[in-house]
């Protein structure tokens, strides 16, 4: 055995060596780029088929070849902002940011760039030659920073409004290369896969999986080139919204030339939203450029903004501006805006509250009716909303994998009456099988009930596995709308209170319109008269706990659209929604509601001052606190509950 590793590791030496020998060749031909005769390294590198030649060649033909000052590595320097993007020239790979001074040029004299030349390398690449917009899509994705920047230019001058959607993408990181055959396409999450575009015709071109796409790749100064492009073509356009668009892209990134072409199209605009965004970046533009009239017309307009770029440029503007007048002017329009903003943030907080709040309300009314109605402290009902979730999640996978695509949007309408059925069954038989034989012994229940959820959870990752499970929002959930600047409203979350509302108006009328409410509140207040009355008070239990089950998966539902589903998810849960319960008041749905929003409100107050944990921490202890004057909490209820 020993004999056969050795021969083994013998010809996997023999087959290694070439290779290191090449990749050793390279980097001394790299090296020499930078010696006081680079002839034979430029004459070398030519001729070499690696593409890393060609690269390192170019790079020195264009200025972007470094050495490294702290390791004497060979580098190609991109320009972004401050700093220098540093890739290896010998590696081909992206290793980090340089600052300027940690850098040393190799510069290319005449003799050089006539050698340069003559090899085919060139500090510009011709661009005169005509392109096609699938040409100009393509050049997106060039070896470096600076000939993807002439490449959005000309794909900018062809005037064509296919670039914008293609530009946009680029700029938000969804521009890419399919692997299989070069293409460049856009790509939007489908769940776990990636549904592409075909960038050169905007034909759609299927779904694969992440792996199967290779990220262009862009740097900052490149995104503020592309956000001028974006709105340069976007002002010409025919429909009013991309122009509105247009308009916005350019407030705080415009050029004196996208000043000229906004005065143009501002006095051909007639739609009164279009024309006001183009007022507002033209004054971004002038406040900066303009002469003192411009200067003070555009702080007049800006003033009245509420856009957090307008804020940023009121007050770079505050202290580059040398002119009294027009600087008190900026000062006292950056005042008016700061003061908007921060009304925006409290309105932002409450909204922000109230989606927490509904949150913590979908996860507490199940508990209000298990806990508060029948006295039972069911410390596996955050296992309900777990179940509720993966409900979600199964159904998903069955449209994906058994109806036709078009159909998927509909799953979560299905999933909502699954998650209810399915945590009911289990609450019901968690019921009959063990709590019936616990009531009136609260210790033993909650012991109990617990031991049930480590067994819930165990059950799922023997099922589903440890790792999260991603449930997609349906296309109508996805995505938001800005109200005001800075304030923005998500689909998802907006859904999420409506359906919060939705699901306790219901359970408000089961409660008190119909012969099983009036049951369950009969057992709740006296169940000895009310099985002398014929009330079988032990389906009334079982259908009470059901119930609150149901509702907790309904939860998990409604959970799954805003965060992963995993095992541990009701655990995140259980604590808020006992504090929610406890603080409102034992089995009061008004007092639920009432705590859930309280605690929702307080806790988007605190975080911005006291972080996430302390803003927890200290609502707790005011339940604490609370609870010490008010034992039975807000709005304390008379029954079983209270008598206990």
């Amino acid at each position: 055995m020993p004999i056969r590793l050795l021969k083994f590791l013998t010809v996997f030496t023999l087959l290694l060596l070439p290779a290191f020998g090449q990749a050793q060749e390279l980097k001394d031909l790299i090296a020499g780029l930078g010696e006081p005769d680079p002839k034979p390294a430029i004459e070398a590198l030519a001729t070499n088929d690696d593409p890393k030649a060609k690269a390192a060649l170019q790079a020195l033909a264009a200025g972007h070849l470094f050495r490294r000052l702290s390791d004497s590595a060979v580098i190609i320097g991109e320009k972004d902002s401050e700093m220098y993007v540093v890739t290896n020239a010998t590696t081909g790979e992206i290793e980090d940011m340089a600052k300027p001074d940690e850098l040393e040029p190799i510069e290319a004299d005449d003799t050089t760039k006539t050698l340069l030349a003559s090899a085919g390398a060139t500090a510009e690449k011709a661009d005169d030659v005509p392109l096609d917009f699938a040409g100009a899509v393509k050049a997106l994705n060039a070896e470096n920073f600076a000939e993807k920047g002439k490449a959005i230019e000309r794909l900018t001058a062809l005037a064509d409004g296919r670039a914008v959607r293609v530009l946009e993408a680029l700029s938000d990181g969804r521009l890419f290369i399919r692997r299989s055959d070069g293409a460049t396409v856009i790509g939007d999450r489908a769940g776990n896969d990636v549904r592409l575009t075909l960038a050169s015709t905007l034909e759609a071109a299927g779904i694969v999986p992440p792996s199967a796409l290779e990220p262009v790749v862009i740097n900052n100064n490149l995104r503020n080139n592309i956000r001028e492009a974006v709105g340069r073509l976007g002002l010409l356009s025919s429909d009013s919204t991309q122009r509105r668009r247009a308009a916005d892209a350019l407030i705080g990134a415009g050029s004196a030339q996208s000043a000229g072409l906004l005065r143009e199209t501002l006095a051909k605009e007639r739609e009164p939203s279009v024309k006001a965004t183009m007022a507002m970046a033209l004054a971004a533009a002038e406040i900066v450029d303009g002469d003192k009239p411009q200067r003070l017309a555009a702080v007049e307009i800006l003033k009245g903004s509420t856009d957090l770029r307008v804020r940023s440029l009121l007050q770079n503007r505050s202290n580059a501006e040398t002119d009294a007048e027009v600087r008190t002017a900026v000062i006292a329009a950056f005042n008016s805006v700061q003061h908007k903003l921060m009304l925006i943030g409290w309105a932002a907080n409450i909204f922000q509250g109230i989606s927490l709040g509904s949150v913590l309300l979908l996860a507490a009314i199940g508990l209000a009716i298990t806990f508060g109605v029948m006295g039972v402290i069911n410390m596996a009902h955050g296992e309900m909303i777990m179940l509720g979730a993966y409900s979600a999640f199964v159904v998903q996978e069955v449209f994906r994998a058994f109806l036709p695509p078009a159909l998927i949007d509909y799953y979560l309408l299905v999933s909502i009456p699954v998650g209810f059925v399915v945590a009911a069954l289990f609450g019901i038989a968690l019921e009959r099988g063990v709590i019936r034989f616990l009531y009136g012994r609260p210790l033993e229940t909650l012991l109990a009930t617990w031991g049930i959820s480590l067994i819930l959870q165990q059950m799922v990752r023997t099922i589903f596995g440890s790792p999260n499970r991603e449930v997609a929002n349906p296309s109508w959930m996805t995505g938001g709308f800005d109200v005001v600047g800075g304030f923005s409203v998500t689909w998802n979350r907006l859904y999420i209170i409506i359906f919060c509302f939705a699901v306790l108006g219901v359970i408000a009328l089961i409660l008190q319109r119909t012969a099983f409410g009036l049951h369950m509140r009969a057992v709740t207040q006296n169940r000895d008269m009310a099985s002398a009355m014929g009330i079988r008070t032990a389906r009334v239990d079982a259908l009470t706990f059901g119930l609150g089950s149901g509702i907790a998966g309904m939860a998990g539902v409604a959970l799954s659209q805003i965060g992963n589903v995993s095992p541990n998810l009701g655990t995140f849960y259980i604590v808020d929604s006992f504090m929610v319960v406890v603080f409102g008041g034992v089995g009061n749905l008004l007092g639920t509601l009432v705590g859930a929003m309280t605690l929702g409100i307080v806790n988007k107050f605190l975080e911005p001052f006291a972080g996430a944990v302390l803003g927890k921490i200290a609502v707790l202890v005011f339940i604490i606190l609370f609870i010490q004057k008010r034992p039975r909490g807000l709005f304390a209820l008379r029954g079983r509950a209270a008598e206990t």
